[in-house]
């Protein structure tokens, strides 16, 4: 059961009771991340959210970490390019211990001098962690090949300079733009009374200040290009692709039908034709990634080198192939994949409210599985025609490469296709 509320500062929070679990996941989503960063001080979002488990008025970082190990429970936190988020998840038993634990971290960090410099040092190791993992290396450097480095292109970890330059004035005056009622979203799914939730939160979270939202400005330039960075690695790394859609676009669900056909599962086009029938690669899929106001449709492969030309040739060859040669079972099937993967994919309590958040975040409003699985069934072969048409034009594409190649090597490849 869905139902939405207010605390009392006018913070929305969104809840889905389930009554036949034992967990609640309670979350608090700030909409704030890297591309709301200006570029001298990218990756303040990650670090902050770092910061928040370092210690409050009356808990040590130690005690914080004794407190939920004590509750058997789940504390952490996440960024990405536009949210923040800090969520917990308890038996729902331990709702209460759970909800003021994380109200402490969110409202009453000290953020201290010491733990700051400390945390310079671990972030750029994650930095280089994230460096030496080429298949996700890739995608920050596709990211900003495509977005620049301004904004929706910026990493979401920052870069080893500007988090030299972090002082624990930045952390308050980004918590001060940022970290405001307008600005944040509480979601919670599991098993719990929802008038008892919103009366337990706003004993903390409803004494929050009332901030502006971030200003997002005009949507980013997707630019199409090849950039190659020349590595020694064992295998190249390929991202490949076109400008997506927004987060809420009508045509999200013909996007999710399109992209499980092309790349998404074991039985794609994708995987079928470059895995399992020509053995050139053994990652291969394609992707979604939505923002609020752009988006990227692409693809991700790994191959030998002596192979990239033909692996790149094929990817090309089934993107622009697609709205000619899609048929009515293909389409089936995909809705069939997704309607599946999308009740799976809402079996845990954790997933659930991150569901119900992202709603809030970008549609204003709860979609249940029931509506989705409607919109999903309703996807016809015209639609996915005509948007495959629309989104691959050949003097649109995006190309990055990562690993023992050469711009020479490639060059023309996407003028020849």
């Amino acid at each position: 059961m869905f139902k939405k509320g207010h605390l009392e500062n006018g913070t929305p929070v969104v809840m889905e009771q389930i009554k036949n679990v034992r967990s609640v996941a309670l979350g608090i989503w700030v909409k704030v991340g890297s591309r709301d960063e200006p570029p001298e001080k990218n990756g303040i979002s990650h670090f902050l959210e770092h910061m928040f488990f370092k210690g409050t008025k009356k808990r040590s970082a130690r005690d914080i970490a004794v407190d939920i190990d004590s509750l058997g429970g789940d504390l952490n936190a996440f960024t990405s390019r536009e949210n923040t988020t800090f969520y917990v998840k308890v038996l729902d038993e331990y709702l209460d211990k759970g909800a003021e634990l994380l109200t402490d971290i969110f409202l009453h960090s000290t953020f201290p001098e010491d733990d700051i410099e400390k945390e310079k040092g671990i972030i750029k190791e994650e930095i280089k962690m994230v460096e030496d993992t080429p298949d996700d290396h890739i995608h920050d450097l596709f990211n900003q090949a495509i977005w620049g480095h301004e904004g929706i292109g910026q990493p979401v970890l920052g870069r080893r300079e500007t988090i030299k330059s972090f002082s624990r004035d930045d952390l308050i005056s980004h918590i001060r733009k940022y970290y405001g009622t307008k600005d944040t979203v509480i979601a919670c799914a599991g098993n719990f009374e929802p008038d008892r939730l919103l009366n337990i939160l706003n004993h903390g979270l409803g004494g929050l200040r009332r901030g502006s939202e971030p200003k997002k400005g005009a949507p980013p330039v997707f630019t199409g290009k090849i950039a190659v960075h020349s590595k020694e690695l064992s295998e190249v790394h390929i991202c490949l692709g076109v400008q997506g859609i927004p987060q809420a676009s009508d045509a999200r669900y013909v996007l999710f039908v399109l992209n499980t056909i092309l790349g998404a599962g074991v039985s794609s086009r994708l995987f079928q034709e470059i895995r399992e029938k020509r053995g050139l690669a053994y990652s291969i899929y394609s992707f979604i990634s939505s923002y609020l106001d752009t988006g990227l449709w692409a693809v991700y492969a790994g191959t030998g080198r002596k192979r990239v030309t033909e692996v790149i040739e094929l990817v090309l060859k089934e993107f622009s192939g697609l709205a000619d040669t899609l048929t009515d079972v293909e389409l089936q099937r995909a809705k069939d994949q997704l309607k599946g993967n999308l009740i799976l994919g809402l079996e845990s309590t954790s997933s659930r409210m991150q569901n119900i958040a992202r709603q809030e975040i970008y549609y204003g409003r709860y979609y249940s599985p029931h509506e989705i699985m409607k919109e999903i069934d309703a996807v016809s072969l015209k639609q996915a025609k005509e948007l495959s048409e629309r989104l691959v034009r050949k003097d649109a594409i995006a190309l990055t490469v990562l690993g023992p190649t050469n711009e020479k090597d490639l060059r023309g490849i996407l003028i020849k296709s």
